[in-house]
């Protein structure tokens, strides 16, 4: 399978410097995605725009400077930029989905399983998430902030390989390019330290919320998760692709762990909530044959948990086997355990897929 690329476009590179979306260079975009699709790699999409398309929607008129302001744009705008997505995208017969997210569907365990798996069965089915902050109804306790920030959120979500913040600036510079014509791209970063954020300084737009500044902020978040992060911009000519395809275009943050060791600090840093007690042949599908957890390898649950808590699962004499992130509910795997997975759905009325714990939410320590 190829990988998973998260792209996020601001503003600026939708609406190519105007007052409003630019559909001749979001054409641009599509094309691009639609190359990189047909090669069968996993695509999300992070699109600002909706406040700009809003204002335009609406042929800028005059509102109080206020987040209810705000908010009626982003209502009325959000329609119209998945239109154009809609119908740009539907030239290359490729479909789309729309997920609106705030803070809380990132935060909230339930929440955060139900935006995964959305997504994964989006990219199964070879559909692209066009994804946005829900600005509508997001109050100040629930704003992720900017796309910035929430494309590095999403990255984690889809346990992407690579996150893509394309912008109206080249790349990172040592000092800010539109004051200083000597000032030189960073090709390469390492680690961001606060040299490295210094560099980034403020905003570059008053179309957007983001600027440099956000983004190497969103590389932070990313990297720290084993998401390699490059900053480049939208003007480029096919810059999408040569990104995808390692051309040195651009600034690469690289990731600070293999994406396996980030996924443990993410999803693993809680204490387990339960213990899992599998018989003999779930131990040697976990430890020998690398599989996932099934309802029919369980024998005895300890504790209460919810669905999307970590657990332990041991053997019968209490040896550690792994840890990992419950698909079930305490209450429904005590129904479901020692049970055939095609009976799970006539058992509890539901079903969150086969497994009791997929082996990609699990770490193996036996």
């Amino acid at each position: 399978m190829n990988k998973t690329i998260v792209i996020k476009l601001g503003t600026s590179t939708l609406t190519h410097g105007t007052k409003s979306l630019s559909r001749p260079h979001m054409l641009e975009i599509v094309k691009q995605l639609a190359t990189l699709h047909q090669q069968g790699f996993r695509l999300i999409v992070v699109s600002s725009g909706a406040v700009a398309a809003g204002r335009d929607y609406l042929n800028h008129r005059e509102l109080p400077q206020t987040l209810a302001s705000k908010q009626l744009l982003a209502a009325v705008g959000q329609s119209q930029l998945i239109q154009v997505w809609e119908s740009l995208f539907s030239i290359y017969n490729i479909k789309i989905g729309q997920v609106l997210l705030t803070r809380a569907d990132i935060e909230n365990k339930e929440h955060f399983l139900n935006a995964r798996d959305t997504l994964n069965v989006l990219l199964d089915q070879q559909i692209i998430p066009i994804i946005n902050e829900n600005d509508a109804v997001a109050t100040a306790e629930f704003r992720i902030g900017d796309n910035d920030n929430l494309s590095a959120l999403v990255a984690i979500l889809a346990q992407a390989e690579q996150l893509i913040l394309l912008t109206d600036q080249q790349g990172l510079y040592d000092s800010d390019p539109r004051k200083n014509p000597n000032a030189q791209r960073i090709a390469v970063v390492d680690k961001i330290t606060p040299e490295i954020r210094q560099m980034a300084g403020g905003s570059g737009t008053t179309l957007g919320t983001g600027g440099m500044s956000t983004k190497v902020i969103a590389a932070d978040i990313a990297t720290r998760s084993g998401v390699e992060t490059l900053i480049a911009s939208g003007e480029l000519e096919n810059v999408i692709v040569k990104l995808a395809q390692g051309d040195g275009i651009g600034t690469r943050f690289l990731a600070q762990q293999d994406k396996l060791e980030g996924r443990k600090q993410w999803l693993f840093g809680a204490p387990p909530a339960g213990i899992l007690i599998v018989d003999e042949g779930a131990e040697n599908a976990l430890l020998a044959q690398h599989k996932s957890l099934l309802p029919a390898g369980i024998q005895h649950i300890d504790g209460q948990f919810a669905r999307g808590e970590v657990v332990k699962i041991t053997n019968r004499n209490g040896k550690l086997l792994a840890l990992g992130i419950s698909r079930y509910n305490s209450d429904a795997l005590q129904r479901i355990k020692s049970k055939k997975s095609n009976e799970i759905e006539t058992i509890l009325g539901y079903e969150f897929g086969s497994v009791a714990i997929h082996r990609d939410e699990m770490v193996v320590y036996a």
